[in-house]
């Protein structure tokens, strides 16, 4: 006669595999929840790619008839910024120290993004003779946040190496992804203000070659102040 398998066992074995078929199918539907996910993103890459080639050729056309016509194409003003800090602390005004403080360019080298405005442009000019900036292109926004790009996540700085480290902060706004993010901030969408909280103040090396004179305005023959589009070679230096 065959020995009685205690009841304890029995309840045992039934739990581990009840637990067991649990995680096979969160298992599945994990699996299938990211393919659902690379999808979407693939497709989002694709527009956002298109958009950006559809905009790149409507100003190849408008300078080329503004050229046929004998006139002059004048650019759209800038909608973003990049905004790199060059001097240290030493005999800064407490004011300025604020600005900087809250344009998070807390150390020599650190580069946020910022939206034009007349708020942000009076704040800028303040504090022109600590930092350079420019209008920066798709490919320097691209590097910056590919290469050198991380994320606030709980008051810690994460690094961009999975798409779920930005969809666990900014799903709300319906950024999923590290395309979106670029998007976002490339075109000044309407969650630009969340996006750019989000990324963490860029730390950049001193330029290759060096500075040339950060206590001179840019125009002059120095660092600070507007460089406007060479901003972007700036930063290939420094990336």
């Amino acid at each position: 006669m065959p020995a009685k398998v205690p009841e304890h066992f029995l309840k045992k074995r039934k739990t581990q595999d009840a637990n067991k078929a649990a995680q096979v199918a969160a298992r599945a539907a994990n699996t299938k929840a990211k393919k659902a996910a690379r999808k979407v993103i693939f497709k989002r890459a694709e527009k956002y790619v298109k958009e950006y080639r559809d905009a790149e050729k409507a100003l190849v056309r408008s300078k080329r008839q503004a050229k046929n016509n004998g006139s002059f194409f004048v650019a759209d003003e800038p909608k973003v910024l990049l905004v790199i800090r060059i001097r240290g602390i030493m005999r800064v005004a407490p004011k300025t120290r604020k600005i900087l403080q809250l344009l998070r360019l807390r150390q020599i080298n650190n580069a946020t993004f910022l939206k034009v405005n007349h708020a942000t442009m009076t704040m800028l000019r303040y504090v022109e003779p600590y930092v350079t900036y420019g209008e920066p292109s798709l490919k320097t926004i691209n590097d910056l946040i590919y290469k050198r790009g991380f994320g606030k996540v709980t008051k810690q700085r994460i690094p961009l190496t999975d798409n779920k480290v930005i969809a666990g902060v900014l799903a709300e706004k319906d950024i999923l992804c590290i395309e979106d993010v670029i998007h976002e901030i490339a075109t000044v969408g309407p969650a630009f203000k969340e996006v750019n909280n989000f990324l963490w103040p860029f730390k950049l090396s001193n330029p290759i070659g060096g500075w040339k004179d950060k206590g001179n305005h840019f125009s002059e023959g120095g660092d600070s102040g507007n460089r406007e589009e060479l901003i972007n070679k700036l930063v290939a230096r420094m990336n």
